[in-house]
């Protein structure tokens, strides 16, 4: 199957040394094609270029741009994308001056969703979290990273990971599946924490292991939630049976879970609005993502990570929506990238390589994902005339994306 899009205003998010991520100042430098054609052929881009040298394709569906842009697609790497309800009554709480800490310590938050879902079959959540997928799909997200940790006992733990699994085989969204036993302790296990630890370590994680449905596993390192020296210890568990890690850190506190991640040689740290000079070094020297979500740090009120300081000091950011019932109820990865922007000084080049091939590196896909580069994925949106490039981070509540191809199919 041959799709060719003619007629594109730029390309931009074009990559030719076919890079793992950027870093530094290369993340505000990006190849454009000016007045541009696309060819995607059995799923994969086979070649892009100006008009002026376009290609006679004659058994090719075709696209005609009509001067719009076109972009690599989003890739999010940390989202929640799979919970059962809402939970609006705890925007409420936050509105009327409750912390994120308090609604949990209330059995609110994280426990609320482990309630619900435990009370959801899993056809139910299925159905509930492929409503998500459609509509992050539709707003530009080409692949994305789902969480459990709203299971918080092995078998509801299982159950959604079955859901992600079966997202996986029915989207053309790529989906990597993360493993978060230790998103919260559970209230069975009130006072006894390191109990719940050892059932993570000695029950839940080989179980996950041996049904093959999870890449990754994960832990809240956090004031309230796990130490260090828990999270090591699951984390040392994971590694035993294949599990690479990403950790949740530094979104209430300094704990220390950065310089945990990078020793550990995490994948990506996750949040880390709590981050400064000793931080920022470490993982500069490292290859650790660091996966920033100002979703989250917009909807509690809190302190915007420091992204600019990291960008200027080599450390490999990326962006990602947090998208879940509590903190970032919003998968809309452009909306992300304008918060960037406006919160943390991000330039709009720095945001997309953030929101597209960093993001990919934190999930192990940037071989494949988060840019325009031949033999790549044919993952891309195209959007209507824009008068800039800049226009599209600015006017983030425009809607600008006229059409979504994804694997080289059209999806929008």
């Amino acid at each position: 199957m041959r799709l060719l899009v003619i007629n594109i205003g730029t390309i931009v998010g074009i990559d030719t040394h076919n890079r793992h991520s950027v870093a530094g100042a290369d993340m505000d430098s990006m190849e454009r094609v000016e007045n541009g054609w696309l060819l995607a052929e059995d799923g994969v881009i086979s070649g892009f270029g100006t008009m002026d040298c376009c290609p006679d394709v004659e058994d090719a569906e075709r696209i005609d741009a009509a001067g719009g842009m076109l972009f690599p697609s989003y890739c999010d790497s940390h989202t929640h994308i799979v919970y059962a309800g809402s939970r609006e009554q705890e925007f409420l709480d936050k509105i009327h001056g409750l912390s994120y800490e308090q609604i949990a310590a209330r059995g609110g938050g994280i426990l609320n969703s482990a309630e619900r879902l435990h009370n959801t079959s899993e056809d139910e959540l299925y159905r509930q979290a492929m409503e998500r997928i459609e509509e992050i799909m539709l707003m530009g997200t080409g692949a994305v990273e789902i969480k459990s940790g709203y299971g918080l006992t092995t078998e509801d733990e299982l159950k959604m990971l079955r859901v992600i699994a079966r997202i996986k085989s029915s989207t053309p969204l790529a989906v990597k599946a993360t493993f978060l036993g230790a998103h919260a302790v559970p209230k069975l296990y009130k006072g006894r924490q390191d109990e719940y630890v050892d059932l993570v370590c000695r029950e839940m994680i080989p179980a996950v292991a041996m049904q093959s449905i999870a890449e990754f596993v994960d832990v809240f390192c956090d004031r309230g939630f796990f130490t260090l020296e828990q999270t090591r210890r699951i984390v040392e568990c994971g590694a035993k049976y294949g599990l690479k890690a990403k950790i949740h850190a530094n979104e209430l506190d300094f704990s220390g879970g950065v310089q945990l991640g990078v020793e550990l040689g995490a994948m990506s740290v996750d949040h880390l609005e709590s981050s400064g000079t000793e931080e920022i070094e470490c993982l500069r020297s490292s290859r650790t993502v660091a996966t920033l979500l100002p979703g989250a740090a917009l909807f509690l009120g809190m302190n915007y990570p420091p992204a600019r300081a990291m960008v200027e000091s080599g450390v490999t950011v990326a962006l990602a929506s947090d998208y879940n019932p509590g903190s970032s109820p919003s998968g809309n990865m452009r909306f992300v990238t304008s918060l960037a922007s406006m919160r943390m000084r991000m330039t709009p080049t720095e945001a997309l390589w953030a929101a597209t091939l960093n993001g990919a590196a934190a999930m192990g896909l940037s071989d494949k994902y988060g840019s325009i580069t031949v033999g790549k994925v044919a993952n891309f949106f195209i959007t209507k005339p824009l008068p800039s490039f800049e226009f599209f981070t600015y006017a983030y509540n425009t809607p600008l994306i006229e059409r979504v191809v994804l694997a080289g199919k059209i999806v929008k």
